[in-house]
């Protein structure tokens, strides 16, 4: 059996969901942290898994390079090298179709590249994209795809698409079907609602484990992105998974879980952690600005996050501006709690809206929740059944108890935030 998704709760076009794998369960909505090179920079598989990530995104690409995917395999695969036990999703190097532009050259069969790191050539085909996929011991794979820029033409836009469908059968021709692993399409398309929903159709008909919305937040602003997902999203099978590719910002993973996507993966916590920026709830915090010289407060005061729990803004100012690495470690660590506390409030305010008919915990969770998005919950020890805040909000688990909400472990990890 491959990977398995359940859609738990709905709320207009957003849904609440799990994902199996081979390597656990994944609470969705969901944003996975980038190991593009087999780690997260600037943090541990520990420090990862403290902030609330349970899976994270590793790249074909730069992982077929350095140090290869047959030496990643002979060293028991990338989970045990890189030390993470959750699941694994990869891109398949069709990203880099577009981004190394000047390093490579496409045909039908794939595309050769020029390493940017030895000038060594590498033709990627769609098999052996998911091949190396499957050496790295991926959970979820990709298949390979052509990432067209934008701006671009529409007859540039329709042989593209036209080229990652083919693509796309030969990928699924190529997949190993293996317990708990799967394998995405991508839908391509520019920004044409139209092309979209061809692309939609014909990665129907080959059959996927999940889908993925890739080729925007590329330039083409945060309006076109939304409607991009409005023209697609709906076509989609409900039973599988949707991923939007490279968002984004808080705002962006909102509103696209509004309209109905399930996953989510961008670099932006990662290197803003790398460049003294910080998202709070006030905003985002640039740590170089003098401003921060003498601030003795945390930079959230509700985080969980090491930086907030043991440092002042003072510090990780004094800490960026002396450029110590420790600097890009805390800030990164905050920024992907951050990322996992919003889906998690995401996740409960489904969770709210599943349960908020039934009178006897409605007023309980929506006070939860309201904490939650305000900033007023700690959400260190957040379980399902039951909940302990240094902020005295009290839950009344045998409310949960003779409401009958799922009591199994499974169900509880849904809302752990460890």
């Amino acid at each position: 059996m491959s990977t398995r998704f359940e859609v738990l709760a709905r709320d207009g076009a957003a849904r609440r969901g799990r994902l199996t794998t081979a390597h656990g369960v994944v609470d969705t909505p969901v944003f996975m942290p980038l190991a593009t090179t087999g780690t997260v920079k600037a943090m541990t598989p520990e420090g990862v898994a403290a902030t609330g990530a349970r899976i994270v995104l590793g790249n074909t690409y730069h992982l077929m390079l350095r140090p290869g995917a047959e030496r990643v395999e002979r060293l028991g695969g990338l989970h045990r090298m890189m030390g993470w036990d959750r699941p694994i999703l990869t891109d398949s190097g069709g990203f880099q179709v577009m981004s190394l532009a000047s390093l490579r050259k496409i045909s039908e069969d794939g595309v050769e590249f020029r390493s940017h790191l030895d000038g060594s050539r590498h033709l990627l085909t769609p098999e052996r994209s998911v091949e190396i996929q499957r050496l790295l011991g991926a959970d979820i794979t990709m298949a390979f795809d052509e990432c067209a820029p934008f701006p671009a033409e529409r007859p540039a836009i329709e042989a593209s698409i036209e080229r990652t469908l083919r693509w796309a059968e030969r990928s699924r021709a190529a997949f190993r079907p293996r317990p708990g692993h799967g394998i995405f399409g991508i839908v391509q398309g520019g920004v044409h609602p139209d092309l979209r929903q061809r692309s939609v159709a014909r990665l129907v008909e080959i059959g996927f484990d999940g889908y993925a919305i890739g080729g925007l937040a590329i330039g083409e602003g945060q309006d076109t992105t939304f409607a991009m997902v409005e023209a697609t999203a709906p076509a989609l099978p409900e039973d599988r998974p949707r991923y939007l590719m490279g968002v984004g910002k808080p705002a962006d993973l909102v509103g696209a879980v509004r309209r109905g996507v399930d996953m989510f993966d961008c670099v932006l916590p990662t290197r803003s952690g790398r460049t003294a920026q910080a998202f709070t709830r006030e905003g985002t915090l640039n740590l170089r600005n003098a401003r921060h010289a003498d601030d003795p407060a945390p930079l959230d005061p509700e985080c969980r996050c090491p930086a907030c729990a043991g440092f002042s803004r003072a510090y990780l100012h004094h800490l960026t501006k002396s450029g110590e690495i420790l600097a890009s470690m805390l800030l990164t660590a905050h920024n992907l709690t951050y990322y996992a506390d919003l889906m998690l409030a995401l996740r409960f305010y489904n969770l709210r809206k599943q349960y908020g008919s039934n009178p006897s915990i409605s007023a309980e969770l929506d006070r939860i929740f309201t904490n939650i998005v305000s900033g007023k919950l700690s959400l260190a020890n957040l379980q399902l059944t039951g909940i302990e805040s240094t902020n005295a909000v009290i839950y009344n688990e045998k409310k949960l108890k003779s409401a009958n909400i799922v009591q199994n472990p499974t169900e509880q990890r849904s809302f752990d935030v460890y």
